[in-house]
C-alpha cells in the first residue's frame, strides 16, 4: 500500500486529497503545517509527497530543498496556485518531481501521484535496491555486499529491504512493525532489536564500513556514516 504524505494548510483541499487517495488504495496522511511536516517527511518513510508551496512558518520551496539537502528522494508532487512558468520552473529547480497549479482535477492529480510512483519503481534496475556497496536482488532474493553473498533467512530479507529503501531515513521500531510483520507496536518487546542484530552481524561484517545504526531512543537507520 503505497504511502502519501499530504502536506496542506487549507483543510477542505486536504481532505479532498486524503479522500481521493484512500479510495485508490493509497495510505494517506495529512500535515498542515510546515516546520512539523519537513520533520515527519525527514524520519518516516513516504512514497509520494504533495506539497503545497504556500504554508505557515515554512513554504513548500524551502521544504522541498531541505529535504534534498538531507539526501531524501521522496517524490514530491508540488501543488501551489501560482502557475506562471517562472513559479513551476522555480518549483522544480529546487527539487520538486512535478507542479500542478490549483484549481486541478481530482483525476489529474491521481494521474500525477501514480506516475511518481512508477517512475520510483522504474528506477530500481533488474529489480535491484542498491547502497554503497550492498546490493540487493529482489527477483532472486538475493544479497551482496563488496562482491560477497549474504545468506538472508525470509525475515532478514524483508527487514534489510524496508531499510534500503527508506535509506538515510530514520525507521522507528513501531513503524518496522507495523509495517513487515503487522504487529502493534509493543514498547516492552525486544523483537526488532534481536532481528536487528542478527542482520547487523551478516552486513556489517568487520572491516568493512557499517551501514546498520541506531538513533538511539527513534529507531534505525541504513547510511554510510
Amino acid at each position: 500500500m503505497p504511502k502519501v504524505l499530504i502536506i496542506e494548510d487549507d483543510l477542505d483541499t486536504a481532505n479532498e486529497i486524503y479522500l481521493l487517495l484512500v479510495a485508490q488504495g493509497f495510505e494517506a496522511t495529512i500535515e498542515r503545517d510546515g516546520s512539523y511536516a519537513l520533520k515527519r517527511a525527514l524520519v518516516e518513510p513516504f512514497d509520494v509527497i504533495t506539497l503545497d508551496r504556500m504554508l505557515p512558518s515554512l513554504d513548500g520551496i524551502n521544504i522541498v530543498q531541505s529535504l534534498r539537502g538531507s539526501g531524501n528522494k521522496t517524490p514530491v508532487l508540488l501543488l501551489s496556485a501560482l502557475g506562471f512558468v517562472d513559479d513551476k520552473v522555480q518549483g522544480l529547480k529546487a527539487g520538486g518531481d512535478d507542479y500542478l497549479v490549483k484549481p486541478f482535477a481530482p483525476e489529474e492529480l491521481l494521474a500525477r501521484v501514480e506516475a511518481l510512483l512508477r517512475r520510483q519503481t522504474q528506477s530500481l534496475p533488474n529489480h535491484t535496491l542498491v547502497y554503497e556497496d550492498l546490493e540487493l536482488d529482489l527477483l532472486n532474493r538475493r544479497a551482496v555486499r563488496s562482491g560477497a553473498s549474504i545468506a538472508l533467512v525470509s525475515k532478514e530479507f524483508k527487514l534489510l529491504e524496508y531499510l534500503m529503501r527508506y535509506s538515510g531515513q530514520v525507521l522507528t521500531k513501531k513503524m518496522i512493525l507495523e509495517s513487515l510483520w503487522n504487529l502493534n507496536f509493543d514498547p516492552s518487546t525486544n523483537f526488532i532489536e534481536v532481528h536487528i542484530a542478527r542482520l547487523r552481524k551478516k552486513v556489517d561484517v568487520p572491516p568493512l564500513k557499517p551501514l546498520i545504526h541506531t538513533v538511539r531512543g527513534v529507531g534505525y537507520t541504513l547510511c554510510a556514516k
